[in-house]
């Protein structure tokens, strides 16, 4: 059989193919696209967790802030904590300095000079160590300055728990919620990560920021591609063969 014979016989089957591997072909393209974003936001963040440690941007500018703007910027502030409203946070493993998990990072609002309240995620610690009786060493008192990294609130998935806050038990890092749990004002938009400076007594331990973000696209991209081919040759082989098996026409009864 012709080729055209062919796309005649298998239109049908032809315009299905180019239609998904188009399809699978675009996920791929969009996976690219995300690589691209994914190492920008890479470099951006290395750039910033590696820069000097900048003031804090004054209180009057916190409203105006662009998270994208300030994510993951290397700050230092000085203030006074507030032990009594310390929050937890459960993490099911620890993550950047803090060791081994299950546990819990530490929230503890930070009193500014000028008024201002900044929630400072001070580091993990085990679940035997979430009553701060049992790390008192830890709860510094008076006057403190500290180094830690900018960070925008949270966001929640299908998958996350909802907070407890009748336990003081969340499973987000959302200053918005933990100012309205505390009844506190001015609170900033933004949270602190600690750096891992030790601590009296050696908890909290600091420096919990995950840093090492999954960039998997170039692999989703490849894996979106290779299916486009795939359906494509599929498709081909069983066009080809079709034309090949298919009944030869009597040409004398074609005559008569």
């Amino acid at each position: 059989m012709s080729f055209r014979g062919l796309l005649r016989r298998h239109w049908l089957l032809l315009v299905s193919t180019l239609i998904g591997a188009g399809l699978l072909s675009g996920l791929g393209f969009w996976q690219l696209q995300r690589l691209h974003w994914k190492e920008a936001l890479l470099a951006q963040i290395s750039s910033r967790i590696d820069a000097p440690a900048v003031p804090l941007p004054p209180r009057e500018a916190w409203a105006s802030l662009n998270p994208d703007d300030y994510d993951y910027r290397h700050v230092v502030l000085r203030g006074i904590f507030d032990h009594a409203k310390e929050s937890y946070l459960f993490r099911a493993s620890a993550t950047g300095a803090a060791g081994d998990g299950p546990g819990y990072e530490v929230l503890t609002p930070l009193e500014l000079r000028d008024g201002g309240v900044v929630i400072v995620n001070r580091g993990f610690v085990p679940a035997e160590l979430k009553d701060p009786a049992r790390r008192a060493a830890g709860q510094i008192a008076g006057e403190t300055t500290l180094t830690g990294l900018m960070r925008r609130p949270e966001t929640r998935n299908s998958f996350t728990p909802a907070d407890e806050p009748q336990e003081n038990l969340w499973f987000t890092r959302d200053p918005s919620a933990l100012a309205a749990h505390w009844g506190l004002d001015g609170v900033a938009p933004f949270s602190i990560d600690a750096d891992a400076a030790e601590n009296p007594g050696g908890w909290p331990k600091g420096g919990a920021t995950v840093l090492k973000i999954p960039n998997n696209h170039l692999s989703y991209a490849l894996t979106w591609f290779a299916l486009a081919a795939t359906l494509a040759a599929v498709s081909l082989v069983f066009m080809a063969r079709g034309g090949k098996n298919a009944p030869a026409h009597d040409s004398g009864a074609a005559r008569r």
